[in-house]
C-alpha cells in the first residue's frame, strides 16, 4: 500500500478542507511472483478529508516502460600538458549521453464524475472515501520488472488528486510484472558440455598442459535450485592449481546504436587444490542459485543473461575458463527425478524400454524338427524308450515334480562330418632322397 499524508507540499496546508490521507491499495498486493500479461489489476484509492474539499478530479494512471541512460566518457585529447596533473584530465568534458525508452503499458482512468454544466469543481464531504478501480494488462508479452546498473524496467499505478486552488497531490505504488519462462522446454533441458586445454609456461619453457572439461545436465534452472556440476581436471603442469565455479550475470544496454555491458558474479564455489601430475573429478558438485532476476531476453534495449563458468586459477598464468550458458526461469523443472544420476556418465542411456511390457504368454522356441531335416534328425537322435508309469515309481503325485521339457533336444555333437563329400582330395606327397 502506498500512502501520502497532508503537510508541506502535500496540498493540504492549513485550509478547512485538508487532506488527511491519500492512499492506493492493490487488491492482490501480496500476489506471489507478480502480474502477468492479460491479468486484471484491482485496487482502491483511499481518501480521508478533514472537511469539505472542492476537487477538479481524481485520475488513475498505470504506466510501464524500460529506460536506459548512460554517459559516454570523452575521448582522450592527446595527453596532459607538460606540468599538468592527472586530476585536471579526469575533470575534462563528458561525452554524449545515451538514452532510450520503450513503453509497455499506458492506462488512464477517471475515478470521479465530470463536473456538470456550470460547476467548476466537485465538493467532497469530510470523512473517508473509497474509489475502486480495475484495468487489464495487455495481452501482448510484458517484460519482467528489473532494476540494473544503467537502466530499469518498471511498472507503476498512480492516483492524482486535482484541486482547483492547490497543487496536485499524488500517490504511487509499484506494480511487479513477470514474464514466465518454462525451463521444461526442450531447448532448456538439453545438457551443455565444454572442454578446453591450456599450455602453462612461457615461450619454449613450458611445464605441461592443464585440461578441463565440464558438463551440466540442463540449460534452464530456477531460483533456489542447486546446479550439479560434473567436471574433470587434469594438471600436467608443474604448478599447484585451484578449480572454481561461478554464476555470472551480464546486463546489456542498447541506446543510440551503442551498447553498454555490466557483468557481476552472483554465486561461486571452490574446489580442492590439485597438485602437479594429479587429476580431480567433480561428480555433481553443487552450486546454489541465489535470488536473482529471471533472464530477460525479450526486451529490445535491456538484456539480462546468465552463464556458469568453471575456471582454474593457475599461479603466474592466465586462468583457464570455460563458460556454459544458463537461463534462469520461473517455472521449475518437473522431469524424471533420476536425471542427476545419469549425468555421472558421458553416455546417455535409453530408458524407453521401461515402457515395454512382456506378453502374457511368451512364444515358445521353434521345434528342432522344424529346422533340421528328417534324415539328419533320425541319424543323430536315438529312439526313446517307452514311457514309464510315473505313478508306480514316484512316491508322490506327478504334479509335484517339474514338468519334463517337451521340445526335442539339439543334435548330438560329432567331429565326423555326417555328410562327407564324394570327391576325394589328392594331397601332394614329397619324398626326400
Amino acid at each position: 500500500m502506498a500512502a501520502a499524508g497532508s503537510g508541506p507540499g502535500g496540498g493540504g496546508g492549513g485550509s478547512s478542507g485538508a487532506v488527511r490521507a491519500l492512499a492506493l491499495v492493490l487488491q492482490d498486493e501480496a500476489r506471489p511472483g507478480g502480474y502477468c500479461s492479460g491479468d486484471t489489476v484491482r485496487g482502491r484509492v483511499l481518501l480521508e478529508l478533514a472537511g469539505p474539499l472542492p476537487l477538479r478530479g481524481l485520475r488513475l494512471e498505470a504506466a510501464g516502460r524500460a529506460r536506459v541512460a548512460w554517459g559516454e566518457a570523452a575521448a582522450a585529447g592527446g595527453g596532459a600538458a607538460p606540468g599538468g596533473t592527472g586530476g585536471a584530465a579526469a575533470a575534462g568534458p563528458v561525452g554524449p549521453r545515451r538514452e532510450a525508452e520503450v513503453r509497455y503499458l499506458d492506462v488512464r482512468q477517471s475515478l470521479l464524475r465530470e463536473p456538470r454544466g456550470g460547476e467548476e469543481s466537485l465538493v467532497l464531504s469530510d470523512g473517508r472515501h473509497e474509489f475502486p478501480f480495475s484495468f487489464q494488462l495487455p495481452q501482448e508479452p510484458l517484460v519482467t520488472s528489473f532494476t540494473g546498473k544503467y537502466g530499469s524496467i518498471q511498472y507503476y499505478v498512480k492516483a492524482i488528486l486535482e484541486r482547483p486552488a492547490a497543487p496536485d497531490q499524488s500517490v504511487q505504488t509499484e506494480l511487479q510484472v513477470i514474464s514466465h519462462i518454462d525451463v521444461n522446454s526442450p531447448a532448456l533441458l538439453t545438457p551443455v558440455l565444454r572442454s578446453q586445454e591450456k599450455m602453462v609456461g612461457c615461450w619454449f619453457f613450458t611445464s605441461g598442459p592443464v585440461s578441463l572439461s565440464a558438463k551440466i545436465e540442463r540449460k534452464g534452472y530456477c531460483n533456489g535450485e542447486a546446479i550439479p556440476i560434473y567436471a574433470e581436471i587434469e594438471n600436467c603442469s608443474s604448478r599447484l592449481i585451484v578449480p572454481k565455479a561461478a554464476i555470472f550475470q551480464t546486463q546489456t544496454y542498447l541506446a543510440s546504436g551503442k551498447t553498454k555491458s555490466f557483468r557481476q558474479m552472483v554465486a561461486n564455489v571452490r574446489g580442492n587444490h590439485i597438485a602437479s601430475g594429479s587429476t580431480d573429478t567433480w561428480n555433481g558438485k553443487t552450486l546454489k542459485i541465489p535470488p536473482v532476476s529471471p533472464s530477460i531476453l525479450d526486451c529490445c534495449i535491456i538484456r539480462v543473461e546468465y552463464s556458469l563458468a568453471v575456471y582454474i586459477h593457475i599461479p603466474g598464468a592466465k586462468k583457464l575458463m570455460i563458460e556454459m550458458p544458463l537461463v534462469i526461469g520461473t517455472i521449475p523443472c518437473i522431469s524424471f527425478s533420476s536425471r542427476n544420476s545419469s549425468m555421472t556418465s558421458q553416455f546417455s542411456v535409453d530408458m524407453s524400454w521401461l515402457a515395454l511390457t512382456l506378453p502374457e504368454h511368451p512364444e515358445a522356441p521353434p521345434n528342432y524338427a522344424d529346422v533340421v531335416s528328417e534324415e539328419e534328425f533320425s541319424r543323430h537322435v536315438p529312439a526313446y524308450p517307452p514311457p514309464i508309469d510315473c505313478e508306480e515309481q514316484l512316491c508322490c503325485p506327478v504334479f509335484a515334480y517339474i514338468q519334463e521339457f517337451r521340445f526335442q533336444p539339439p543334435p548330438l555333437y560329432s567331429e565326423v562330418d555326417p555328410h562327407p563329400t564324394d570327391v576325394e582330395e589328392v594331397q601332394p606327397v614329397s619324398f626326400m632322397l
